[in-house]
């Protein structure tokens, strides 16, 4: 995958997740301008899907609340590559299986705790946007953003509501 942006060399890809069938315009206007969208699971819906695949191309996983025949079909893992970067994308941690390590994953992109959070350890950085769908206790309405450049990657969440 590189940048649509000609001249460019970073790839934006747009990290969101739990969605639980609310597409809120903040969300659609902060992933504006990615060259490509992660949906970590919770969608709850295919017209969420359809919504993000009118600013890029969409790879997302099953959640657990993600159930009937279009959701059948949507894998509990998945992979992609940004650049010389491999991500790793499901819903529920728990559900990773193999350190991400072995397989070359340098991201690992979840969902479900609707916590967004950043943390790298031993060199795999674990990414979770937090939820941009409805609020859940006092959590905060999140979306995120990979910044990929050759082998480097950046990760960042922001809040979609004051």
């Amino acid at each position: 995958m590189t940048s649509r942006k000609s001249g460019s060399s970073l790839t934006r890809i747009g990290l969101i997740s739990d969605t639980h069938n609310l597409v809120r315009p903040e969300a659609l206007h902060y992933l504006a301008g990615c060259d490509a969208i992660i949906h970590a699971g919770d969608i709850c819906n295919p017209a969420v899907l359809d919504a993000l695949r009118q600013i890029a191309p969409v790879t997302a996983v099953r959640g657990n609340n993600d159930t009937g025949e279009w959701a059948a079909a949507l894998p509990t893992l998945a992979s992609l590559t940004a650049q010389q970067v491999t991500i790793r994308v499901v819903h529920d941690i728990a559900d990773l299986g193999a350190d991400p390590r072995n397989e070359g994953v340098r991201v690992v992109v979840s969902g479900h705790s609707h916590k967004p959070s950043i943390v790298e350890r031993d060199g795999v950085l674990f990414v979770n946007p937090g939820s941009a769908g409805p609020r859940r206790f006092k959590l905060p309405i999140c979306a995120g953003l990979l910044i990929v450049e050759g082998a480097q990657v950046s990760a960042s969440f922001d809040s979609l509501l004051t």
